[in-house]
């Protein structure tokens, strides 16, 4: 089709009032003309649509007409779908991460504080991201980091009430969480994204799985700029490849280094007054701690700071945790036999 085939269909389906049709033709002429390199044409086509999806959702989310007890049915229905509402105190300097990652997270909240000037040029803001990479490696607390960066608040979605057997349901779950997002320009969080991915492979049939990618395809389309999707993933290969490809900035973490490992236990130690009773045991511990997750480590060091401060309560009443190396030592080769299982 051409862009007057498109445009046609566009004053049909809106002289015929057909919703559902008019928003079709349009999200078409978006991806042609994105296709067709009029991005600028195409940017200001989805900004109108998505001031337009914002404009008419908002008040559904928190009155329908009169009847209050159909708002506070679908509050209710809302609720089940959110995890949590947050906000964070969480700051780039509480993440132990690569360089390249901290770089990538700096450029990314740079954008968003960055928004109207961004805008005044017509450029957009990368509100769309995707962290991926092993459990445990500060996918979450990256997550918190951004919030907190941005002031924002952050829907954590319930992805177990996402997804539902019943046909359709689970896009229309996602359309009421974005819709939540857009109007109150916040941050949604979708931990184990690759579950929607894993729809076709849990008795679902082909349909239903096409159904779901294209609907999260669009709503990262209508997305407001203002707010932002994070979706986080262990399993980055088991996305559906148009969905990889509409994220804006895609960010891996991986299992800490050396370097990673001592700045993790020096940010865990930072705010209280511990000392070692081997000093020199800290080496032979950071090389035992290889190949285990960011989590893994530190909760190694947390359990035996408490371990040590409950076997030794008159040093903790001198506001002193000297730490029993040994103890940690075994924690984290218990840490790495776990770890050995879980990969045989």
């Amino acid at each position: 089709m051409s862009q007057f085939d498109y445009i046609k269909d566009i004053a049909k389906f809106g002289l015929e009032n057909n919703q559902s049709k008019l928003m079709e033709a349009l999200g078409e002429l978006i991806e042609y003309s994105k296709n067709s390199r009029k991005i600028n044409f195409a940017l200001q086509l989805q900004s109108i649509l998505k001031d337009t999806i914002r404009e008419n959702s908002a008040p559904a989310l928190t009155k329908v007409g009169s009847d209050h007890s159909i708002s506070r049915f679908e509050d209710r229905e809302l609720n089940e779908l959110i995890l949590e509402k947050l906000t964070s105190e969480y700051r780039l300097e509480n993440l132990v991460v690569t360089d390249g990652v901290k770089g990538e997270l700096e450029i990314l909240i740079k954008e968003h504080q960055s928004y109207d000037y961004l805008k005044s040029f017509d450029l957009p803001v990368s509100n769309k991201i995707l962290l991926h990479g092993p459990s445990g490696c500060g996918k979450t607390l990256a997550s918190y980091v951004i919030t907190g960066e941005l002031k924002k608040m952050m829907i954590v979605v319930n992805l177990g009430a996402i997804v539902s057997s019943k046909l359709g349901d689970t896009s229309k779950n996602l359309a009421k969480i974005f819709r939540r997002a857009a109007s109150e320009d916040c941050i949604i969080f979708i931990d184990e994204f690759d579950t929607l991915g894993k729809i076709r492979d849990y008795n679902q049939d082909h349909g239903e799985m096409k159904r779901v990618v294209n609907t999260i395809l669009q709503l990262f389309d209508y997305l407001p700029q203002s707010s932002m999707v994070i979706a986080a993933t262990n399993q980055k290969d088991m996305l559906d490849p148009a969905l990889l490809r509409r994220f804006d900035a895609s960010i891996q973490f991986n299992i800490p280094d050396e370097k990673q490992i001592r700045a993790l236990i020096d940010l865990t130690l930072v705010k209280g007054n511990y000392e070692f009773d081997k000093p020199r045991s800290l080496n032979k511990i950071v090389k035992a701690s290889f190949g285990l997750s960011y989590y893994s480590i530190q909760k190694t060091l947390i359990t035996a700071i408490k371990r040590s401060l409950l076997e030794n309560k008159d040093l903790a009443l001198k506001l002193r945790a000297v730490i029993n190396m040994d103890k940690w030592l075994d924690l984290v080769k218990q840490e790495q036999i776990a770890l050995s299982r879980e990969l045989v």
